[in-house]
């Protein structure tokens, strides 16, 4: 039987990290970056009240994109929200970039960035870090005549590291203007750091950058697939033509206008994050296990100066119930990316690393 031919889908496709383990039940999953406390409650009360399952969601997410002008102090219409912020992603890709085209990305990323561009059959340029940080330097020399847009998440997944309010700033002013600067806040709500600026604050009046924001993180509405976009308001008109109608559904809609507004959740959850953080971060570095500064929900542990591999420690802690991010897909070698979780997750970590580490 002849069937419809279809494109050589020749490039690797996301992989999610482990969800399950053969014969535990009672997991802990440290792996995602998902919230470690949940959802707000605001958020589960408005979606139990709300809901009419049967009815069509407004397809251009008009009480949301308000709240959003709203909190953030940008235009409404310069606002588009997606099912998640990958397919603003994908929808910046299929506006933007034909066959042969170019895109720089950090060599250590976002996955979706290389996916997305490639499937649309453009190029994709690696960018090297130094030191696990993005460096402007290096993607401004792998820029040629037929780059068209440069994707970067700051703080950038999986590495945890950043760039400073004048690096990114010099970044833009070093791009020919044609040249489309994509800036992910994905981790923004978590940054306490002086010397750092939300890509929002810094381009809410460009005309070539499109930033990224997600309720997938802080918000604790990742199963509902949900982010937006803000950019130029050409640049936006032209994606709304060509989004998916009715591509954020009604739940999610609700939930993130409640989400968005509740301001004692997001306040407990960064508090929660940082002091977690601090203190997993001191554990691991007794045990010789390099990580980044405190940046988003995660810790990129680095393991090339302590006794044990990346792989072993992994092992053991699967054993144990408890899932990290391996980092093969990324290809970072001898390395794990841990999501910090709620309290009674990170305490039952640090009693098996100490066991693992027989401290």
């Amino acid at each position: 039987m002849t069937l419809p031919k279809f494109k050589n889908i020749g490039f690797e496709t996301y992989k999610p990290g482990k969800s399950k383990l053969v014969k535990i039940k009672n997991i802990i999953k440290l792996s995602a970056n998902e919230s470690a406390l949940g959802v707000s409650p605001k958020a589960k009360k408005e979606i139990n009240n709300k809901i009419n399952f049967y009815k069509y969601p407004d397809s251009n997410s008009k009480k949301l994109r308000f709240n959003i002008s709203k909190k953030f102090k940008c235009k409404f219409e310069k606002i588009i929200c997606g099912a998640g912020s990958d397919e603003i992603i994908q929808i910046i890709c299929q506006l933007f970039l034909r066959s042969g085209d170019e895109v720089i990305l950090p060599r250590f990323s976002f996955l979706m960035y290389r996916i997305y561009s490639k499937n649309v059959g453009a190029k994709v340029v690696y960018a090297n870090e130094k030191d696990y940080k993005i460096s402007v330097a290096e993607i401004i020399k792998k820029v040629s005549k037929k780059t068209k847009i440069v994707f970067l998440a700051n703080p950038n997944n999986p590495t945890g590291t950043y760039l400073k309010k004048n690096e990114l700033l010099g970044l833009r002013k070093k791009l020919r203007p044609n040249i489309l600067l994509v800036v992910d806040d994905a981790y923004v709500e978590y940054m306490k750091n002086k010397d750092y600026t939300s890509g929002l604050k810094l381009f809410k009046n460009s005309d070539n950058v499109v930033v990224l924001r997600t309720f997938s993180k802080i918000y604790g509405l990742a199963s509902l697939r949900i982010g937006w976009g803000y950019g130029p308001k050409k640049i936006i008109n032209a994606m709304n033509k060509i989004k998916p109608p009715f591509n954020v559904n009604s739940v999610a809609q609700l939930a993130a206008v409640a989400a968005l507004n509740d301001k004692t959740f997001i306040k407990k959850s960064c508090q929660h994050n940082y002091f977690w953080a601090k203190k997993l971060k001191k554990k691991l570095n007794d045990f010789n296990i390099i990580t980044n500064e405190i940046t988003g929900n995660f810790l990129l542990l680095n393991f090339k100066k302590c006794n044990y591999t990346a792989n072993y420690v992994n092992k053991k802690l699967e054993k144990n119930g408890i899932i990290l991010r391996e980092m093969q897909s990324y290809k970072i070698k001898n390395a794990l990316r841990l999501t910090i979780g709620n309290s009674a997750a990170n305490n039952k970590l640090i009693n098996i690393l100490n066991k693992i580490f027989k401290k």
